[in-house]
């Protein structure tokens, strides 16, 4: 199980298979271990890395304020030690605003984006209704048998709950592995809310590729669209019917469209 110091922590992290880097970054609360999926898609062709962000899973959870800069430079830092001078980075939920600022603060560590049902932020952003909001941050203060239900409610679409019990114990339990603190939760959360780029997402320059699914409750679609609007050259897939989870409701057509992209991508040898 490797860790590593970057910068006042300790960070877990995982590698998979070798190959251009693929830097997988993961949303609020969420640890390495919800990556399962990917790793063993991406993996035959990528050398995928993982990690638990600073207040979740094996990572150190420090007590402090955090900020998105701090999580961006954790990430960096990361990628740094590792000795990978420019990767594919593709983050989902609050995943995809540290890929956000990872782009624009170190342009050079990022050969191509990809954006999974994420936000701008701020005075743009579309937000959430406030029975979804109420929901997700209750969360650490409930019952476990109440998360499990709030959680996959804000993650999953309500078919896909009903129709795919399965699937959805399979992710509870893969996010057991890597859970966040009630600390790392909030201090991450406080991060999430300070968090802009609108005005300087022009500024990307990378091939970028947006995903989200249409019924998404939590970061909702139109987001996606602003997204794709103000990043020149950015491409938007949209998944019917999938909610926040669409990495997992839509894993297959998910994983593809993010292959293919990459492949048209190739890190520039020498990176």
């Amino acid at each position: 199980m490797p860790e590593t110091q970057v910068a006042d922590i300790s960070i877990y992290y995982e590698t998979h298979g070798e190959g251009d880097p693929l830097v997988l970054i993961m949303g609020l609360g969420g640890g390495s271990s919800l990556w399962w999926r990917q790793v063993a898609f991406f993996s035959p062709e990528y050398q995928v890395i993982t990690f638990d962000s600073r207040g979740v899973g094996r990572s150190e959870k420090p007590d402090t304020p955090y900020s998105m800069d701090m999580l961006v430079d954790d990430a960096a830092g990361l990628m740094e030690t590792l000795g990978i001078a420019s990767a594919h980075v593709y983050g989902v939920s609050m995943g995809g605003m540290v890929a956000q600022e990872l782009a624009l603060r170190h342009p050079k560590l990022v050969s191509s984006l990809v954006l999974g049902a994420t936000t701008c932020g701020g005075r743009h952003a579309v937000m959430a209704d406030q029975d979804t909001l109420q929901r997700l941050f209750s969360i650490m203060t409930l019952s476990p048998a109440e998360v499990v239900k709030v959680s996959t409610s804000v993650t999953f679409s309500a078919g896909f709950i009903e129709s795919h019990r399965d699937r959805v114990k399979e992710w509870l339990l893969k996010g057991a592995e890597s859970p966040p603190s009630s600390t790392g939760f909030k201090r991450q959360a406080e991060a999430v809310a300070r968090f802009e780029t609108y005005d300087r997402l022009p500024q990307i320059r990378v091939p970028t590729l947006i995903l989200a699914g249409t019924a998404d409750q939590l970061i909702p679609v139109e987001n996606s669209r602003l997204l794709a609007s103000r990043i020149s050259g950015a491409e938007l897939v949209l998944f019917e019917g999938a909610g926040h989870g669409y990495l997992w409701e839509a894993e297959e057509e998910a994983n593809r469209v993010v292959f293919d992209f990459l492949r048209r991508h190739p890190i520039p040898p020498g990176s």
